[in-house]
């Protein structure tokens, strides 16, 4: 699968929704990271960049989600890749694109 790197360096980036179970299908079972076997997370996060904001749903293996990642909370997103998808599903094509990063991790300070 085609994965396109994401610079995040002029971002500024903040937590949306704090990390929720990601699931696979509506049957309500918690997707895995297919190499570790890791529990998935989605992060909701607010990417601001020249002046245009979008909150997109970044996932990430829960044991690298490090930090309080409260609503507001400024993170970084290591690593972070674009994945372009597309599937047909009852007879109807989707396609997007979907966020992974390696680690998102709380920029506030402690205390």
């Amino acid at each position: 699968m085609r994965q396109i790197p994401v610079d995040t360096s002029g971002a500024t980036v903040m937590v949306a929704q704090p990390p929720q179970l990601k699931m696979r299908d509506k049957t309500g079972q918690i997707a895995q990271d297919a190499e570790t076997g890791n529990n998935l997370m989605t992060v909701d996060v607010l990417f601001v960049m020249n002046g245009n904001a979008e909150v997109i749903p970044v996932t990430v293996a829960e044991p690298d989600i490090s930090g309080e990642l409260a609503m507001g909370t400024p993170v970084a997103l290591t690593g972070l890749v674009a994945r372009p998808w597309e599937n047909e599903f009852n007879g109807q094509k989707r396609h997007g694109i979907s966020f992974r990063a390696v680690a998102v991790t709380s920029l506030a300070k402690a205390g």
